[in-house]
């Protein structure tokens, strides 16, 4: 077995047949698709029952609700493949997502392929890369958040890279791809880009995912131990990583968050942290907010305007 696609299921009832319809007619011969149902409780499990009947290479397990990467974790256990590719139930891998991924895993012995996606509404998202890229590159575009492309699907791992990165905890439900990728990078991996567009995003899927101030902090102690054997390197894209979380919260005007914890970054600005997070930090929370939230709504403009031109 080459390949193993896995895919995360949680009461998807509504997108989980086109997602699979997908993964099950693939370009690409010698792989399998594991789906792991996460405890639901809306028939999405028992629909993946059904199509296995007809699908011999679909294999579907079931488990007690733990979290999107504890079956992550339980598929990549299960899968039989030398490479994984990750789906999420309510997008879909387009029909080259294998064929164009393992053509370039094999040529250049990379650890992992990164290709492009593109959302519901026609609009491509490439990395701006081709070819292998530095670990030290990829982690700060992913600290930033300016990363261009999947953290987590629309790439081809090698099985053994993911040893020991799927070992999140269950409180962390928000940015878990990331600190994945994160600790896939601490590796030093090699990192191959290719221009292929492999995967179909969707984008606005409703959920109820809450953010408490003690899940972010978790989630730094975390990151901060992946990082430290190259401290010195990250230790000022660790702070515009927290900046970033901070003013999510601002737009949410939950303000108690700089007493609370985010105002001791203030002591770590230095003229490497971009102009903008050094005066949102700088600001009192209120008027950081109005800051903030005019910027946000700039961009949520500016893409509502190429999703409708597109």
């Amino acid at each position: 077995m080459e390949i193993s696609v896995i895919i995360p299921v949680y009461n998807k009832k509504d997108y989980v047949e086109d997602c699979l319809s997908a993964a099950l007619s693939l370009d690409f011969a010698d792989y399998e698709v594991i789906v792991v149902d996460d405890g639901s409780t809306d028939g999405s499990g028992e629909l993946c029952e059904e199509l296995a009947k007809e699908h011999a290479r679909l294999r579907v397990f079931h488990q007690q609700n733990g979290g999107v990467t504890a079956a992550r974790r339980y598929g990549w256990q299960q899968a039989q493949g030398q490479y994984v590719m990750f789906s999420d139930a309510d997008d879909r891998l387009l029909p080259n997502a294998l064929r164009d991924t393992y053509e370039v895993i094999q040529r250049e012995n990379a650890d992992m392929v990164l290709g492009s996606y593109v959302n519901q509404y026609g609009r491509v998202t490439c990395s701006g890369y081709h070819g292998f890229v530095e670990p030290s590159v990829i982690i700060h575009d992913i600290l930033a958040n300016r990363q261009h492309f999947g953290v987590l699907w629309a790439i081809l791992f090698r099985k053994g890279l993911l040893e020991g990165c799927l070992d999140i905890p269950r409180e962390i439900i928000e940015g878990e791809d990331k600190l994945m990728q994160v600790k896939c990078q601490m590796k030093h991996p090699k990192s191959f880009f290719i221009d292929s567009c492999i995967y179909y995003y969707r984008m606005d899927v409703p959920n109820d995912r809450k953010r408490p101030l003690s899940t972010a902090i978790l989630y730094d102690e975390l990151l901060r131990e992946t990082l430290q054997p190259e401290w010195e390197r990250y230790q000022n894209g660790m702070t515009l990583f927290q900046i970033k979380m901070y003013e999510f919260y601002l737009e949410r005007k939950e303000f108690h968050v700089f007493r609370e914890y985010y105002g001791q970054l203030r002591s770590r600005l230095n003229h490497e942290i971009p102009v903008k997070d050094r005066l949102i930090m700088r600001l009192p929370p209120r008027i950081a907010y109005c800051l903030v939230a005019g910027y946000h709504w700039l961009i949520r403009r500016k893409e509502a305007c190429e999703a409708n031109n597109g």
